[in-house]
C-alpha cells in the first residue's frame, strides 16, 4: 500500500537525482586538462634534403594553420613593420593559439627573433603576432619558393616546411 507521503519522498528523490547529474555534468573540467587554446612552448629549424623546417612545439590540440607571402611583416596588434633579415617573407599564422598561458605568463621564453645561419633558404625566424588568440610568426626567406604548412599530434606540432 502506497502512501501519499511515500509517493512525495520517492518524487523529491527523483528530483534530487535528476539536480545532482546536471551539476556533476555542468562542473569545469580540472585543472590538469590540456589548455583549450594550444600554446607555443619552442620553435626549432632544421635543415632538410631540399627544404629549411621550422617547427613550432604546441601544447594543447591543434590550431588550424595558414601561411601567405608577403611583401613585409607587420607585428599583429601594433600595425609596426617587423624588421627582419630576408628578400623575400611568409607570413604563418595559427589559430587559436597563443605565446602565453591563462593568466598571461610566456610559455615560449625563446627569442622573439633569430638568425637561422644553418638553413640554406630561411634567413630568420620571429614571433610577430600574439594577439586575441591568433599567434603569427615571420620567415625571412633568400629566395621565392614552394612554402607548405601542417599539424603533427601527440605532440602537437605545426611544421613550416620552405623550400631551397
Amino acid at each position: 500500500m502506497t502512501t501519499p507521503l511515500r509517493r512525495g519522498l520517492t518524487a523529491l528523490c527523483s528530483i534530487a537525482i535528476v539536480l545532482f547529474g546536471a551539476i556533476v555534468a555542468a562542473a569545469p573540467a580540472s585543472s590538469a586538462a590540456q589548455p583549450s587554446v594550444p600554446v607555443l612552448t619552442n620553435i626549432r629549424t632544421g635543415l632538410n634534403t631540399g627544404f629549411d623546417r621550422i617547427v613550432l612545439d604546441m601544447s594543447g590540440p591543434p590550431p588550424s594553420v595558414s601561411y601567405r607571402l608577403v611583401d613585409e611583416l607587420i607585428a599583429d596588434g601594433s600595425g609596426d613593420i617587423v624588421w627582419l633579415t630576408g628578400e623575400f617573407f611568409v607570413e604563418v599564422v595559427a589559430t587559436p593559439a597563443a605565446a602565453h598561458d591563462l593568466n598571461g605568463n610566456p610559455t615560449y621564453t625563446g627569442s622573439q627573433k633569430f638568425r637561422t645561419r644553418n638553413l640554406r633558404n630561411v634567413m630568420a625566424v620571429a614571433v610577430t603576432g600574439d594577439f586575441e588568440a591568433h599567434l603569427s610568426i615571420g620567415l625571412g626567406t633568400r629566395t621565392r619558393t614552394w612554402v607548405r604548412v601542417s599539424t603533427l599530434t601527440a605532440p602537437t606540432r605545426v611544421v613550416v616546411d620552405v623550400g631551397h
